[in-house]
């Protein structure tokens, strides 16, 4: 489970970094939203790989984050 403790705070660091980006209106929120976007798959996609019901939890918040992130990106 080392990867998936890996981006979980990986994952934590880019979408918090993708907040404040969001609120200081930054003219590169497409590129920040793939970056995020692209984090959380993974990490969701990580996730999902384990039984834990905490995992799965991650797994699925994370799905939607990506989700929503794609949504701006594009």
């Amino acid at each position: 489970m080392i990867e998936c403790v890996r981006l979980d705070r990986e994952c934590a660091d880019i979408c918090s970094n993708f907040e404040q980006a969001l609120t200081l209106d930054t003219k590169f929120v497409k590129e920040y939203a793939q970056l995020c976007a692209a984090v959380c798959r993974a990490c969701g996609d990580e996730c999902a790989k384990h039984d834990h019901d905490h995992c799965q939890k991650c797994a699925d918040a994370c799905h939607r984050c990506a989700q929503e992130c794609e949504k701006l990106a594009s």
